[in-house]
């Protein structure tokens, strides 16, 4: 670099010979098209970075320089004007040499993006994504008597400095001239110029056109002053529609000047689930770093998308992310914070809003009060839940019940919720997520609160016991009842119960499940494990069908003399029971279904020949 230096530092005029680059820049286009940016696109960017950044460092020395930023497109090729603080041919020379030294791997672009962040760097050699050759010509504000430097680079890795005559550029700045590589063409369109630069650019402080229209948009929407609440909400919808393409049920202002923050949030007027990944729009002291930020906010605030502008967090070497730090983790906090002050403030003084967000977002609260025993506090009159009164809140619920039973799947809820609220228990359904941990914090927030998972003895225990007699009498058929269905794990007993229509209820619990599947593996397994199995077996209690005596259809059934149709009718009811129940079918339930239902067509069908 030293003889290339002294070379080109010769005639002010007079060209010097060719440079190659003193790395491979065919690789290192590559590296860059394919590993570190995401899209050409941001060539763009990196050429409004280049000239922002060298008009903030010539108004840091000349605070009233001009602040101007001109592109200029035309046939496959485009011009970028700055009035930035310029380069001198040392300065160039300086540049070179690091690229050469310092880009031949990923932690070396990185390494000159730091340094270089400002002037051209690798920046600069992004243009080689969409271009065959750069022209830059360059006057420093800083050097007044240095004449215009031109640096000329081409895509084969070739590139020659020289020294200009003043009236090549007689005002401090920099000017970059591009050219299409072959099939890049439509990158340097008017068109596709014009839309990337107000999409990159909209927020930058300073003069930016292309040709005479303006890119800027100031001040952002969320700033700007509006003549009331309403107007002010009606052009955030209409910036979250162009940003985002939904109009949104609200806006959040996401104001944190301790971390540099100013933007907004926006709630999303459908449900979304927690595991899709929120992407919001970040601006970087005006410049669009990223459209897919994905760590910018809590999990638990999948239910909003994010503008923002910010001059306190770190993107990554692509510019395109955002640098996961400690700075990074206080600015999420500090937003969640804000999105959790918003949801209490809806709770004290707009329940109406409120109830229409839950209505849509309540799985994201939850996930919130889960967490943070203030919002279950605040949220506990409001967040919606199925019980077997209803959809209540938990606050009311536990208002009418002196127990809060609840169940921990939505299959248990579905089972039991007919006969419980016929025998004036009250549940809830723990299924959903996050529900069952929600239930379960309700005594921390509520104190003398009794919450119970209910379990088959409870439900057992509320349905009234039949007469002794009358159970004798049946205790032949109760026998044949208990034998059928012994095989497959369930006990039988006889309970009079409401709601008439219900012939059976199918009870098990998480213990009687678990034993139910050691049993099935272990009848399939071979002789080794058969035998680990078999010492896991539990003293846990088993599945059991509860007959209803009331029922029209057991009765009948329980009169029948011959043994073997009272089986097929039991296995019948049990089968009714488990889809009723909504449970899933092991294969031997599948199997005495479809041998009940052949059992009784025969049964029918023999009857019919009889007459």
């Amino acid at each position: 670099m030293d003889s290339q230096t002294s070379q080109s530092s010769q005639a002010s005029e007079a060209s010097s010979p060719p440079h190659m680059f003193q790395v491979d820049l065919r690789g290192l286009v590559d590296l860059l098209s394919h590993h570190l940016y995401s899209s050409p696109k941001v060539y763009l960017r990196e050429l409004l970075q280049n000239a922002v950044d060298a008009i903030t460092a010539r108004r840091a020395e000349q605070p009233g320089a001009p602040a101007r930023v001109r592109l200029y497109a035309e046939r496959g090729t485009l011009r970028v004007e700055d009035s930035g603080v310029g380069l001198t041919e040392s300065d160039v020379h300086s540049l070179l040499a690091t690229i050469g030294r310092s880009s031949k791997r990923a932690d070396g672009l990185r390494e000159a993006r730091a340094d270089f962040l400002g002037q051209f760097g690798i920046g600069l050699l992004a243009c080689f994504v969409v271009a065959e050759r750069i022209r830059v010509v360059s006057r420093s504000a800083r050097t007044p008597d240095a004449r215009p430097v031109e640096w000329t680079a081409s895509d084969d890795g070739s590139y020659t400095v020289r020294t200009l005559p003043d009236e090549a550029r007689p005002e401090p700045g920099t000017t970059v001239h591009l050219v299409a590589r072959a099939g890049a063409g439509e990158w340097l369109s008017r068109e596709r110029i014009l839309a990337l630069a107000r999409d990159f650019g909209a927020l930058l402080p300073y003069d930016v056109r292309v040709g005479e229209e303006a890119v800027t948009d100031l001040p952002a929407p969320w700033d700007r002053p509006y003549p009331s609440p309403a107007a002010r909400r009606v052009a955030l919808a209409r910036h979250c529609h162009e940003q985002f393409g939904f109009t949104p049920l609200d806006s959040i202002g996401l104001d944190v000047p301790l971390a540099g923050i100013r933007g907004v949030a926006y709630v999303l007027p459908s449900a979304v689930s927690p595991a899709q990944r929120a992407r919001h729009r970040v601006h970087l002291k005006g410049m669009l770093l990223t459209e897919r930020a994905e760590q910018l906010l809590p999990d638990w605030a999948f239910f909003v998308r994010c503008v923002l502008d910010t001059d306190s967090l770190r993107p990554t070497a692509s510019r395109e992310a955002l640098y996961e730090d400690e700075t990074l983790a206080a600015v999420r906090e500090a937003l969640g914070e804000r999105i959790r002050s918003w949801l209490t403030g809806l709770a004290a003084g707009d329940p109406q809003r409120l109830t229409a967000f839950l209505s849509v977002h309540h799985l994201g609260v939850k996930s919130l009060a889960r967490h943070d025993r203030e919002m279950l506090r605040t949220m506990l009159p409001w967040l919606p839940f199925e019980t077997t009164d209803g959809q209540l809140s938990l606050e009311e619920f536990a208002q009418r019940h002196a127990v809060v039973h609840y169940t921990r799947t939505v299959e248990e809820f579905r089972q039991v919720a007919p006969i419980a609220s016929a025998q004036g228990i009250g549940v809830v359904n723990g299924g959903y997520t996050y529900d069952s941990d929600l239930i379960e914090a309700l005594p921390s927030v509520r104190p003398g609160t009794a919450v119970a998972e209910l379990d088959a003895d409870t439900v057992t225990a509320h349905l009234d016991p039949v007469e002794p007699a009358a159970e004798l009498a049946l205790a032949g058929f109760l026998a044949t009842a208990r034998a059928t269905l012994d095989p497959l794990g369930c006990d039988v007993v006889l309970r009079a119960f409401h709601p008439l229509s219900v012939p059976a209820l199918h009870l098990d619990d998480r213990a009687a499940r678990h034993e139910q599947a050691r049993a099935e593996a272990e009848d399939h397994a071979d002789e080794l494990w058969a035998g680990i199995l078999g010492s896991l077996r539990g003293g846990a209690p088993r599945a059991r069908l509860v007959l209803n005596h009331l029922n029209p259809l057991v009765r009948r059934i329980s009169s029948l003399p011959e043994r073997e149709l009272i089986g097929t009718a039991t296995e019948s009811l049990y089968g009714q029971a488990l889809l009723m129940a909504q449970r899933p079918l092991r294969p031997a339930d599948s199997a005495l279904l479809n041998r009940a239902f052949l059992g009784l067509l025969e049964w029918a069908t023999h009857r019919e020949d009889e007459h």
